[in-house]
């Protein structure tokens, strides 16, 4: 079975055997195919992505020569013919073809989608490690080594989406399921990465004194409303000083 990898580095492989085309553009349309797996790209929309609003005149024949090394590069990776099946001629453009565990980002929000079902439900404990399932997949931002045009990092820009909420849900469910102290080092990280994320601010917030950790629950309110106000000027958000007004309160947050 051929797999590709889209959450991270571009990969595809054969077993160990890797197929990933190392020519820029095909790299690139290739990406583009495997995002919208499973439906049809338009041309237009792939002549937008590999040369913007200049395309040369070949645009459309360019195209077809890149088609075509992509099938040459997946005919017989695992020894079947691919060519007419997985990267398909259907107007107005192409389709790319992938079934189930081939491709990551189907993995991924397959996991993410069950996963909300079951929170959804109340089962808690079953949707935990899905998410942390989900979550695993990645090993960095999406397409890291391919060069994205304006269609490729719009797509892009939803799964990182879709990365963010698997990622609340995650540190949501750990919380109702009284993880505090193994999540104080992970919303940490978090909470330095994305410093103007309010949420995660306030979730270090409540890790802490759940842990027993009241002082420091304070001092982090206190340096997010120093980091927003030197920053960005504004105040923290409501959300944000009632969580610390129910800290002053020692018991307001107990789990």
């Amino acid at each position: 079975m051929i797999r590709y990898r889209v959450l991270g580095p571009f990969s595809v492989t054969a077993g160990e055997e890797p197929h990933t085309p190392s020519a820029a553009k095909v790299r690139q349309l290739m990406a583009l195919l495997l995002l919208r797996a499973n439906q049809v790209v338009s041309l237009d929309s792939i002549v937008e992505e590999l040369w913007g609003d200049r395309p040369p005149r070949s645009a459309v024949t360019t195209t077809q020569t890149y088609i075509y090394q992509i099938r040459r590069l997946l005919d017989g990776a695992d020894g079947a013919a691919h060519d007419e099946w997985t990267v398909r001629t259907v107007p107005p453009g192409y389709g790319f073809s992938v079934g189930p565990g081939q491709l990551d980002s189907w993995e991924f929000e397959q996991c993410v989608d069950r996963a909300r079902s079951l929170l959804d439900e109340g089962r808690v404990d079953e949707a935990a490690p899905l998410l942390a399932q989900a979550r695993s997949m990645w090993t960095g931002p999406v397409l890291a080594d391919v060069c994205q045009g304006p269609v490729l990092r719009r797509y892009a820009a939803r799964l990182e989406e879709k990365r963010n909420l698997a990622q609340e849900l995650s540190l949501s469910v750990d919380m109702r399921l009284g993880r505090h102290r193994e999540l104080v080092p992970e919303l940490k990280s978090l909470v330095m990465a994305n410093p103007f994320h309010e949420w995660l601010h306030a979730q270090l917030m409540i890790a802490l004194q759940r842990s027993g950790r009241r002082a420091e629950a304070l001092a982090a309110f206190h340096d997010a409303r120093r980091l927003l106000n030197d920053q960005l000027g504004i105040e923290p958000s409501g959300d944000l000083q009632r969580i610390h007004q129910d800290i002053l309160k020692e018991d307001a947050l107990a789990p």
